[in-house]
């Protein structure tokens, strides 16, 4: 399955690094505050947890063979209380790291959403809805390992490893020279590990992204319905288990990238103590500087102490490698420019009036095509009906998509009580405009749910008006649960006129000056058309109505209808005056005339 992703060109790998680790240390900024609480219980786990060679080492030089019980006793409970302590302290620790980075998580997750909330149609004609949820539940939950525990873990085990590389010092420095002979090859090893997993991550995020995509169309009502009626469910099964393959091999392949050579690390850190009483004996028997007992035990519990901070900052390492993958994949859709936004000093207006003007307009969806809309001059006087018609492709809904700013002009301006829309703000818009496509979108929610989407604070009587005057009412009380019905996966347990019907209710319940109806009576069946379209015109008394119509039967009350071939208006007039032409217009309605059924 082809599919085309968002137009975005990543930099060369490794190129944007520092400044993505910027970015990434940017979003734990606000948490400072509890950062710093993190820190200094780090700080006091890793004091506690080097005292205890220290007691230990007393024991057996001092507190044992000099008999002192008094001593012995303390020592013994002061390795007890470090225990206790470095508990309580990685119980709180681990407390706190959570908390921020399930709040880091929170935030990417609002951020994505706000910026894709704020995307033009253009974006979403473009991408799949999978891909889009996979950037949000994949991507953003597969780093949650690595801003919930990776961060501190790191800070903690670095602080681990300091701090227990200076008692060893403090112990023998001889023996800790031994001991970390190894240690540039293992970061040099890691590294190599964590830039082969952070291209596997990649190739990984971009095939469950498929793979997301590929469930979401499929597994949808019209996909099960279209995979059905075309036969091709055995198709669409084969061609998920290819992909679900594909991510198996790759799943494999990150777990496994570097999984020898850290084992060797592991290997190698796990023998060290062996090596330590090899060289603490070899120093001994050839006259060399002797050990204590004590020391030689201290040491080795040290660096034993030493081994799991170790490997675990080195895996902590590989594993962040890996994350900026996730987090590249983030900062992609969060760095999309937004083309439809306010202005710096947006225009309010309290009251909408409702008069549309077209001016000069024209519109292009890139600069690769050629112009959907060119030289479009129409003014629609507040309380006026326009009606545009004309054949597939002329370009009638883009018009409409334009007045609410779905997308914006490209050649002259489009205004709303003379105010260029692009100069208003969004509640004014929202406020003002209503727009009932020809594609229903229906939550899988209750009725009156659905239908106060629309005004959240709607009272019953005022669900009730909005769906009679939609002619639905008397069909919502005849289900079972009535206004509580559960209308189904986008509205599937609706026909497709109860659908367009209920979303007109919701659009009338708004009771926006201006309304556009994109198609909105095309999937009624006659009788039904005429009974919402005596309702539209009962409304559209007081508000200015454009209606987008290819069935001309709705469009003969408008006040003008205007005829659009390849984006260029060719007529204007009213409906009489239009037949009178015998122009396209009346070329368009002798072919209607022809396809409507007889009664």
């Amino acid at each position: 399955m082809r599919h085309d992703d968002i137009t975005w060109t990543p930099p060369p790998v490794g190129a944007g690094q520092p400044r993505q680790v910027r970015r990434i240390l940017a979003l734990f900024r606000p948490y400072r505050g509890r950062l710093a609480v993190v820190g200094l219980l780090v700080g006091a786990a890793s004091l506690v947890s080097v005292a205890t060679p220290f007691l230990l080492k007393e024991i057996l030089d001092t507190a044992i063979p000099q008999g002192r019980t008094g001593l012995l006793t303390l020592l013994a409970s002061g390795m007890i209380l470090s225990a206790v302590l470095g508990g309580v302290f990685g119980v709180l620790q681990t407390l706190i790291s959570t908390t921020v980075g399930q709040r880091v998580m929170h935030d990417l997750r609002t951020a994505v959403y706000d910026r894709l909330q704020r995307m033009s149609l253009a974006f979403f004609t473009r991408t799949r809805t999978g891909e889009v949820q996979s950037r949000i539940a994949n991507d953003i939950g597969g780093m949650q390992a690595t801003v919930t525990s990776t961060a501190t873990s790191l800070v903690s085990n670095l602080t681990g490893v300091v701090a227990t590389v200076v008692a060893m010092v403090a112990l023998d420095w001889r023996l800790t020279v031994v001991s970390l002979l190894l240690l540039p090859v293992f970061v040099w090893i890691s590294r190599r590990v964590g830039d082969e997993r952070k291209k596997i991550t990649t190739q990984r995020q971009k095939q469950m992204a498929v793979m997301a995509a590929t469930v979401t169309e499929s597994l949808s009502v019209s996909g099960i319905l279209l995979g059905r009626t075309m036969g091709r469910s055995d198709s669409l099964t084969r061609s998920f288990a290819e992909e679900s393959e594909s991510l198996v091999d790759l799943e494999v392949r990150s777990n496994m990238a570097g999984r020898w050579r850290m084992a060797v690390i592991g290997i190698v850190m796990a023998a060290m103590p062996a090596v330590i009483y090899w060289t603490a004996g070899l120093a001994l028997r050839f006259g060399g500087p002797s050990v204590s007992l004590g020391t030689l035990v201290a040491f080795v519990s040290l660096q034993q102490g030493l081994f799991r901070p170790a490997v675990s900052l080195l895996s902590t390492g590989v594993q962040i490698q890996a994350s900026l993958a996730l987090f590249q994949r983030i900062f992609e859709y969060l760095d999309l420019p937004v083309d439809i936004t306010e202005p710096e000093h947006p225009v309010h207006l309290d009251r909408v009036r409702g008069e549309v003007r077209f001016e000069g307009v024209g519109f292009r969806y890139d600069d690769k095509g050629g112009p959907v809309l060119d030289g479009i001059d129409l003014t629609v006087p507040a309380g006026s009906s326009l009606a545009v018609v004309g054949r597939t492709g002329a370009g009638k809904s883009t018009l409409g998509h334009l007045v609410p700013r779905l997308y914006d002009v490209t050649a002259g301006r489009v205004t709303l009580d003379g105010v260029d829309v692009r100069d208003l703000d969004f509640d004014t818009l929202a406020r003002g405009i209503g727009v009932v496509s020809q594609e229903t979108y229906l939550f899988h929610a209750t009725v009156a749910d659905n239908l106060r989407f629309a005004k959240p604070d709607a009272t019953d009587e005022e669900l009730r008006a909005a769906a009679r005057a939609a002619q639905i009412h008397d069909h919502i009380v005849s289900l079972p649960d009535g206004y509580d019905t559960v209308v189904g996966e986008r509205g599937h347990r609706f026909s497709g006129g109860e659908k367009q019907r209920l979303a007109l209710a919701r659009t009338i319940l708004r009771d926006p000056p201006v309304l556009i109806l994109d198609e909105a009576t095309s999937a009624l069946d006659t009788r039904t058309e005429r009974a919402v379209q005596e309702a539209v015109d009962a409304l559209s008394a007081n508000r200015t109505t454009l209606t987008i119509a290819h069935r001309l039967s709705t469009v003969r009350g408008a006040d003008q209808i205007v005829v659009l071939d390849r984006g260029r208006p060719v007529e204007r007039g009213t409906h009489e005056e239009l037949l009178r032409q015998d122009g396209r217009y009346a070329a368009l309605v002798r072919r209607d005339t022809q396809l409507e059924p007889t009664p």
